[in-house]
């Protein structure tokens, strides 16, 4: 599984980082986090704002901080 974190690595982007290794640790899960900070590919991904998460390429939560439950919904689906 992979996790992207979109965002320029504001303070909001580092929390949703930090949320989602707490839910990959939560679910014992073998996952790959990648930070994806280029603007261009934020918007490739067709987010306006962020901090962005997506999961295996299909975007799960933007423009706010997922919370680590949150997280962990979007990754048992």
């Amino acid at each position: 599984m992979k996790i992207q974190i979109l965002g320029t690595g504001c303070a909001k982007c580092k929390q949703t980082e930090a949320n989602a290794r707490q839910a990959i640790k939560n679910l014992g899960l073998d996952s790959e986090i990648e930070k994806v900070t280029d603007v261009n590919e934020i918007l490739d991904f067709g987010i306006m704002a962020t901090p962005g998460l997506a999961v295996n390429g299909d975007v799960k939560f933007s423009g706010k901080v997922p919370t680590v439950g949150e997280i962990e919904e979007a990754l048992k689906q």
